[in-house]
């Protein structure tokens, strides 16, 4: 059993930040979907294009994510390697 006693947190937050990509695009498509099927029929007053926003979302969606989570996985990681110490990390087994 090998400890993980701290977390470089540079690097967790970059892999956090690819999971929000990938998360991003996911909910950026399902939105632009939504809104081309629901957008034409429910038109509010005061809305604009509201089929435009949707494809821009694939765009947008992913970015937001990203730094989100790369913000998220630094101060996720930060944390990690201070209760570490008092804890003493996760135990986990390599093969």
């Amino acid at each position: 059993m090998a400890v993980v006693k701290s977390v470089d947190i540079f690097s967790w937050a970059k892999i956090q930040a690819l999971f929000g990509v990938i998360f991003g695009l996911f909910y950026g498509i399902l939105f632009a979907v939504l809104s081309a099927v629901v957008g034409p029929s429910k038109v509010m007053p005061g809305m604009g294009p509201i089929e435009a926003f949707g494809v821009l979302s694939i765009i947008t969606f992913p970015i937001m994510f990203a730094i989100m989570g790369f913000i998220c996985g630094a101060i996720m990681a930060l944390l990690y390697n201070i209760f570490a110490k008092s804890v003493g990390g996760v135990k986990v087994e390599l093969v």
